[in-house]
């Protein structure tokens, strides 16, 4: 981590063994790693960036687990603020298999395109920043799923569902070994719950339709085949636990439609204009959500926190646009 400060994330401990680790990807509370413990033995969910590896590591310290611990490194996807790291947290777990979307391996098993790609979209200074080496997975490590199967750690369930609409190599793992119902863990599928604008335990959820490949279609049947696990509580990514999974989920589809619709409207419109409008059209309906929700943060604060995702999500409504041509 060569010119950036190492910052131990804290460790959040849940219910079912199951913890959570802030990676402080860019602000604390954006994104999180997952550790699920089962009789001594440990799965991830989802690697952080390579910036999060020495954290990782610090947490299964933390808790008693040696690197050895850990049978899986379950993957969601490959975007690098999931994945980034898991080539060189693979390097540091000498029995951990990397499970992957068959869309997604090979895009970590060489991953010189995805770095291009992404240095194309960030600048090489950025992406250093935000995301550090990238590393290959050896091919041999690496586990590739099939839809409705089964993993196990120390006989704990895990099922694999391939939820596209994110993205196609979009895949949520539900852990079938809760005291009180069964887990999820839904990598961006059920969208972003940002802690500050959570009002007396109760989230807010909003999409994430971020580029290349978002599928309004796609997306909304991935979110219903998710909740119809009945899941008693989901682990997302970005961030932590949340609960009334059912509730989520259609406030996630009705936003889901809204942003669709906001990009339709551009249709014919020159690529700048549409950019503008849209961007506009959805900081509107996202600040009106954060309204109607309680939350008590100013409209210039809550802006702020969705900036960054008001820009990615106009991307991703301009790529589908594009498609649909």
């Amino acid at each position: 981590m060569e010119g950036r400060a190492r910052q131990i994330a804290p460790l959040i401990s849940y219910h079912d063994g199951i913890h959570a680790i802030d990676t402080h990807y860019v602000r604390p509370r954006l994104a999180a790693v997952h550790l699920v413990v089962q009789d001594g033995r440990a799965a991830l969910i989802d690697a952080g960036t390579s910036h999060s590896v020495p954290q990782v590591l610090e947490a299964l310290a933390t808790l008693g687990l040696a690197p050895a611990a850990v049978d899986w490194l379950l993957l969601t996807h490959v975007h690098l603020d999931h994945a980034g790291g898991a080539g060189q947290l693979m390097q540091a777990l000498p029995n951990a298999r990397a499970v992957l979307h068959p869309r997604g391996a090979p895009h970590l098993v060489n991953p010189a395109k995805l770095v291009e790609a992404s240095i194309a979209v960030y600048g090489r200074e950025n992406f250093t920043t935000l995301y550090g080496e990238i590393v290959a997975i050896d091919a041999a490590r690496v586990h590739v799923t099939r839809d409705g199967e089964r993993i196990a750690l120390a006989g704990r369930e895990f099922e694999v569902l391939h939820t596209p609409g994110h993205a196609l190599h979009h895949q949520a793992f539900v852990d079938h070994g809760g005291a009180q119902g069964a887990n999820v863990f839904p990598g961006d599928t059920l969208g972003i719950c940002y802690p500050e604008f959570t009002v007396q335990g109760r989230a807010m959820v909003i999409p994430t339709t971020t580029p290349t490949q978002f599928d309004p279609e796609q997306l909304v049947a991935s979110i219903r085949r998710v909740c119809a696990c009945a899941p008693h509580a989901a682990f997302l990514t970005h961030f932590g636990r949340v609960d009334d999974v059912a509730r989520l989920g259609v406030d996630l589809e009705r936003l889901v439609l809204r942003f669709a619709a906001i990009a339709r409207a551009q249709i014919g419109a020159p690529q700048d204009a549409a950019r503008a409008a849209i961007r506009g059209a959805m900081r509107d309906c996202l600040l009106a959500e954060v309204r109607s929700h309680g939350c008590a943060l100013s409209s210039a604060d809550a802006a702020a926190l969705l900036e960054a995702d008001i820009d990615l999500n106009t991307d991703g409504l301009l790529a589908w646009l594009a498609r649909a041509k």
